[in-house]
């Protein structure tokens, strides 16, 4: 064999292995040209190859119709007297290549973008197979919450879960925007911090490196937005993930997400103007509805007097969105279970100036710089103006029964804080789940959120919170002394 035949030879048995190389079962070939929710009329006669799950699938004998589905949305595909056509099922995963026509008249499908047009497959790539899911993916009247979060991947292919988290995405899109021209900077605060009870059970994490010591997980990240406050950086915000181990109910989980902010030397008026023009232009974005802006609003005390609650629906007949401020709540509730005063919000909001020297004497008659903003008789969000000197700050724990050691024990570091020049600041926090709810009109913010828990506060898919190994409880000197039975 001559040298020139020779490397023939060997360049074409090379050429053979790397055409091999990764084609096993299932990989890939061709490349998608078009997404499924996108051919119309004006691609008739054009090539497409077209890659998703197979949604539903019609069989006429020698002519096999498929509903091919991907997160754009639905094309119908045609296979004629293709053999491999008839092995596919629902949810299998598959790749076509074929040329656009129309639906022959009187077919079409005026409810889906496509729905002029269909598929002549002419190749057909079976990516991957799929059992028979559990329930159908287009019809979920029947199917209890419990089987779609244990199949929550499931649950999510269904179009009508992935708009929520798509609209979710497109939310926190438009709050970055708007923040970001509006001269605010997103933070990231710790997540794993210091106990500092905020009104509910905090998370408890066990540290390894320091033995019988816990970090917590944050109910908020109130004190660092503060400190962020005094190293001066005026304007800040944060999607921010939230911990509180508390009883759950429709609108609550033990993990959430909110949109914190917070600024320096500003007061109420100017924290209630930039909310309104954030969320028209959230709205705006998002649902294309334009709010009316300024809110009305109403003090604690007329709201209480006229609708018996804090948190009044002012819609006249059930549209659409009525917004509302509510302000000057109490600055201390009394606890009759233990004979003390409270909070009513938390310990770093600043009262009414003129109420100040009542705060000893009259505690039930202290107005505070707080606010909430409720839309449609639903709390959406909560904010204050903060303290921001020691000295009434330690005056606000003593009255409610911290004394300066517990309150240096717990809140020392900004205390320390307020030493160094803090500014006047104030924000405000808005539960992003519950907003979406509100948007995508469920009563659930399971509904919202791609993986929440149960009510009593477990993931059915991953099977958590789960038991954990006697050799990672001894690293942390952890014993559990008893168990008791697991309820789902």
């Amino acid at each position: 064999m001559s040298i020139a035949r020779f490397v023939q030879y060997w360049t074409k048995r090379a050429m053979q292995e790397l055409s091999n190389i990764g084609m096993e079962e299932g990989e890939m070939l061709m490349r998608r040209t078009h997404t499924c929710g996108e051919l119309t009329a004006k691609d008739i006669d054009k090539e497409a190859t077209l890659v998703g799950w197979v949604h539903k699938r019609r069989d006429h004998g020698k002519i096999i119709f498929v509903d091919i589905r991907d997160r754009s949305g639905i094309t119908q595909i045609v296979f004629f007297k293709m053999k491999e056509a008839e092995e596919l099922r629902s949810e299998y995963v598959i790749a076509v290549k074929g040329k656009v026509q129309r639906r022959p008249k009187g077919t079409e499908n005026p409810k889906i973008v496509t729905g002029e047009v269909e598929l002549g497959v002419e190749k057909l790539e079976i990516l991957n197979t799929s059992e028979t899911p559990p329930f159908e993916l287009d019809e979920m009247s029947n199917v209890s919450e419990e089987v779609r979060l244990k199949y929550r991947y499931l649950d999510l292919r269904r179009p009508e879960a992935q708009k929520k988290i798509f609209l979710r995405h497109r939310i926190c899109k438009s709050m970055r925007d708007f923040l970001d021209r509006d001269g605010f900077i997103e933070v990231e605060t710790p997540v794993l911090t210091k106990s500092t009870p905020e009104g509910a059970r905090d998370f408890l994490v066990p540290s390894r490196t320091n033995r019988g010591k816990f970090f917590a997980l944050p109910q908020s990240p109130q004190l660092f937005k503060q400190i962020l406050m005094v190293s001066g950086f005026e304007k800040y915000f944060q999607i921010a993930k939230c911990f509180r181990d508390e009883d759950l109910r429709a609108d609550r989980q033990p993990e959430f997400t909110q949109l914190d902010m917070e600024m320096s030397f500003i007061e109420e008026d100017d924290i209630f103007n930039v909310t309104e023009k954030m969320l028209f232009y959230v709205f705006k974005e998002a649902l294309g509805k334009e709010l009316k802006i300024p809110f009305p609003r109403m003090t604690y005390k007329e709201a209480m007097e006229k609708y018996k609650t804090d948190k009044p629906d002012l819609r006249k007949d059930g549209k659409g969105f009525e917004f509302l401020w509510v302000t000057e709540f109490p600055l201390f509730k009394y606890n009759d279970e233990e004979k003390r005063w409270d909070m009513e919000h938390h310990p770093f909001t600043s009262p009414v100036a003129e109420d100040a020297d009542l705060i000893e004497s009259s505690p039930d008659k202290v107005r505070s710089k707080a606010y909430d903003l409720v839309i449609n008789g639903v709390e959406l969000a909560s904010g204050s103006i903060r303290i921001h000197k020691r000295a009434l700050q330690e005056k606000i724990f003593k009255r409610i029964g911290l004394d300066i050691a517990h309150a240096r024990e717990r809140f020392g570091f900004l205390l320390e804080a307020f030493n160094y020049g803090a500014p006047p600041h104030g924000g405000i926090a808005f539960g992003l789940d519950r907003m979406l709810a509100l948007m995508c009109g469920v009563d659930s913010i399971r509904e919202v959120i791609a993986f929440p828990k149960t009510q009593k506060a477990s993931c059915l898919m991953t099977d958590a919170p789960s038991s954990v190994d006697e050799g990672q409880l001894k690293e942390l000197g952890i014993k559990i002394t008893s168990k008791t039975k697991e309820v789902l």
